[in-house]
């Protein structure tokens, strides 16, 4: 791996997004919302099992929910911490970042919590925030708390795969680094700054691409800042944009195509995405809920 690249006084590449449109008409036509589950809470961390399942986290109670067909809200297990994101491994696994307990995982059969980490040399990490794992099970996850624009000490790391894995600084000097995903093709890792209201794309400690380098490549309005995000295979970013009550969608070369917004009686703490069966679904922290938008593409 190399070694952690200092972000550069001058980001290039800045996209200054016009005003966005409430609607994607390429991906969900006027993209009606619709109400999926209500369980209260802070939800957050949605997640997509192998078998279609449809997992989130509650922050404020630590648990850890698997919703039914009509959106039933059963618990499956707690973290005893304040869970914020939330992935399947490779092993089958739930893995979860925890804001109080670190990086943990989860077996969904039996409802059992095991530590991952919780320190990088011999020093408690700060909290965690959200994750997201590379095609050879290594995973990528923020630790925002405590750094704001006007403090951007916020961090990315990475654990690599294998029992004798070594967690690695990825990157420091972020602004509430949120959401996080990885390119379709590896090459680079886009960082949700939720305090500067900017998407950074960071370059993947194993990229091979030599004119690679840290940039902004989107900018959001309203509301705080981009919390989680989703890169549809068509290189498609969505990103839940907090306190705005939407999530915004960008096309593979980063340019604004519109807004998927919550109807107004949905509260405005827009969190997390996920896809599942053709459905794009949303969670609101305030109301603690779950929406969805049915796709078209």
């Amino acid at each position: 791996m190399k070694v952690m690249r200092k972000l550069p006084t001058l980001v290039i590449g800045l996209l200054l997004a016009p005003a966005v449109l409430a609607a994607v008409p390429e991906l969900c036509g006027e993209c009606r919302a619709e109400k999926f589950a209500s369980c209260g809470g802070l939800l957050e961390g949605l997640a997509v099992d192998k078998d279609g399942g449809l997992w989130a986290v509650d922050l404020k109670s630590g648990k850890v929910y698997l919703f039914g067909d009509k959106g039933e809200c059963r618990e499956r297990g707690n973290t005893g911490g304040q869970p914020n994101g939330a992935k399947f491994g490779p092993d089958g696994m739930l893995w979860i970042a925890d804001k109080q307990k670190g990086l943990l995982k989860m077996d969904t059969r039996t409802g059992l919590v095991t530590p991952v980490l919780n320190s990088f040399h011999n020093e408690q990490l700060r909290g965690l925030n959200d994750l997201v794992f590379d095609k050879k099970g290594g995973v990528y996850f923020t630790e925002p708390y405590g750094s704001t624009a006007l403090k951007p000490d916020g961090r990315l790391f990475y654990l690599p795969p294998g029992k004798d894995a070594r967690l690695q600084l990825v990157q420091d000097g972020l602004a509430f680094p949120n959401g996080v995903v990885i390119t379709n093709d590896g090459e680079n890792l886009l960082v949700g700054e939720f305090a500067l209201k900017r998407i950074t794309s960071l370059v993947a400690p194993d990229s091979t691409n030599l004119f690679e380098f840290p940039l902004v490549v989107v900018t959001t309005q309203g509301g705080y800042g981009p919390d989680g995000m989703l890169m549809r295979p068509d290189g498609i970013l969505l990103a839940a944009n907090f306190r705005a009550g939407e999530v915004l969608a960008f096309d593979a070369a980063r340019r604004p195509m519109g807004s998927i917004r919550l109807p107004p009686e949905a509260g405005l703490d827009t969190t997390n995405v996920a896809i599942r069966s053709g459905w794009l679904y949303i969670t609101e922290g305030d109301k603690g809920e779950i929406w969805r938008v049915r796709l078209t593409k």
